[in-house]
């Protein structure tokens, strides 16, 4: 049988808490388990030795006088968290211990020693000091933010809050449940009520609320989350709040401004509709009088007209033909609902060859030359096609050199863009060209690089090509050299339908 001291000894060696008993004035270390000789770090053979002797480095340390007081009180000495400066193998190491000097009493009563327990709390320690670390900057962020947070036990009703939190709500002190709802907007009740019913299933609290004392009105934004006990019973809210009282200003007053360029808008819109309908309805009269005057001449029996007359005759016939049809274009284009026009099939020869009769007098009076490729056939409104490539070569015509006829070379071909068919239509001149700094900003609307003196014009010609190719979801772009000639590419989908149903997702 083992005796009970054996059994004693075999505890205190195999016990995994630090443990030592010191007697004497000196402490003499009369007993250390294995685990104070391992955190002590001074080899095995210490027992038999003095304290200081075997730890010479603490003698700054409170521990030698904490353990005589001990010794010679008989009142048993704790102590948490004790930094201690230990070397072990040569080198000097911070450990953080929780430890206590306990009084060993003999049958008198008599104090003969102290045991010394110990534990190594040194990663707790610094684990402990990097979640500080972590909250301290947190802490500071979130002041620094201007955010306001708060905490409120659902058990007691008891609130801690921030100095943010008290300076936004206007509060010297942190205030009770009952002053925080009674600075609420009455208005605003229901906002908060409908918050905290939601929460009951999303955990989640969230509203915008305006508070109003005798100090201020403003307007916040409150959050907050639920936190449950084990029984999933509510036991605490956490959140912040945060003043978005400016925020709620720029609102207002973007809103009041969109409502006033809505109306004005509408009122824009409104007069260019009556603008393009006076003027549509205005030509027509005027058109369909030219169309009866010109066929009662070319009626006139009597008079014997030669074949130049007839021929120019029926120029102002086809004139006037044109003319009728764009006045009906415009028309139609501008009564038309722009959400829901129909877009048409348009053959680009056919258009050229109409701006060509259009533009007769100059081309003829500059002798210039027209060289067009077959180009496909694509969707669109036809008023603004015409537009775009009338634009286009009378802007070629207009900026041709002096001394050389003008050449317009108008090809196209199909290409891909994004998966979608489309046209790559290219109108290159030999023409007093254009510095490649300029060929974004000639798209500008008001944009002159000549003065009205060299060439006449208003600026805008371009840029509702443009205006008219974006319409059509496409692209314009411009190169040119100075006294070369200009190149403008147009690319066009062949399809308006197909393109808008990529951008709306429908297969």
């Amino acid at each position: 049988m083992y005796s009970n001291i054996r059994i004693l000894k075999d505890i205190i060696d195999n016990t995994p808490l630090p443990i030592a008993v010191y007697s004497g004035s000196s402490l003499k270390i009369e007993l250390a388990n294995t685990a104070m000789i391992k955190t002590l770090g001074k080899g095995e053979d210490i027992v038999g030795k003095n304290y200081l002797d075997v730890l010479p480095e603490i003698q700054k340390e409170d521990f030698f006088d904490q353990a005589i007081t001990v010794l010679s009180t008989g009142i048993a000495f704790y102590a948490e968290n004790k930094k201690v400066d230990l070397l072990i193998n040569g080198i000097m190491k911070s450990h953080y211990f929780n430890y206590s000097f306990i009084p060993l009493f003999d049958a008198n009563g008599k104090v003969y020693g102290v045991m010394n327990t110990g534990v190594d709390v040194t990663d707790l320690h610094l684990a402990k000091q990097k979640i500080q670390s972590v909250e301290e900057r947190l802490r500071i962020a979130v002041e620094s933010s201007g955010i306001g947070t708060y905490e409120v036990n659902l058990l007691t009703k008891e609130i801690k809050t921030s100095d943010n939190f008290n300076t936004i709500m206007c509060s010297e002190n942190t205030p009770n449940m009952d002053e925080l709802l009674s600075k609420l907007h009455p208005d605003d009740l229901f906002a908060h009520e409908k918050a905290i019913k939601e929460s009951k299933d999303t955990g989640l609290i969230t509203y915008e609320t305006r508070i109003i004392n005798e100090n201020c009105s403003k307007w916040i934004k409150v959050t907050g989350k639920i936190i449950c006990d084990e029984n999933d019973i509510p036991i605490k809210v956490i959140g912040s709040i945060i003043d978005i009282h400016e925020h709620k200003q720029f609102q207002e007053e973007l809103k009041k401004q969109v409502e006033k360029n809505t109306v004005e808008l509408r009122r824009s819109n409104d007069d260019l509709l009556h603008f393009a309908n006076v003027v549509s309805h205005d030509l027509r009269e005027p058109v369909r009088k030219i169309k009866i005057f010109n066929g009662l001449i070319r009626n006139d029996k009597e008079a014997n007209f030669s074949d130049g007359i007839v021929r120019y005759q029926n120029k102002i016939d086809q004139s006037a033909e044109r003319m009728q049809n764009i006045i009906e274009g415009i028309l139609t284009y501008s009564t038309m609902d722009k959400n829901k026009q129909p877009f048409e099939k348009i053959y680009l020869n056919e258009v050229i060859e109409n701006i060509k009769t259009d533009l007769e007098l100059i081309i003829n009076e500059k002798d210039a030359i027209l060289i067009i490729s077959e180009l496909p056939v694509i969707e669109g409104a036809p008023i603004l096609i015409n537009q775009l490539f009338y634009n286009l070569i009378h802007n070629s015509l207009k900026f041709s050199k002096v001394e050389e006829p003008p050449k317009i070379i108008i090809s196209g071909q199909v290409i891909k863009i994004d998966d979608t068919d489309s046209v790559e239509i290219t109108i290159k001149d030999n023409g007093i060209g254009l510095d490649d700094a300029y060929t974004e900003k000639i798209f500008n609307a008001f944009e002159r690089l000549h003065s009205k003196d060299q060439y006449e014009g208003n600026g805008l010609g371009l840029s509702l090509c443009r205006k008219i190719v974006k319409r059509h979801h496409g692209s314009i772009t411009a190169k040119g050299e100075i006294n070369k000639g200009s190149e403008f590419t147009v690319i066009l989908p062949l399809r308006q339908e197909e393109v808008k149903n990529k951008k709306t997702g429908i297969s």
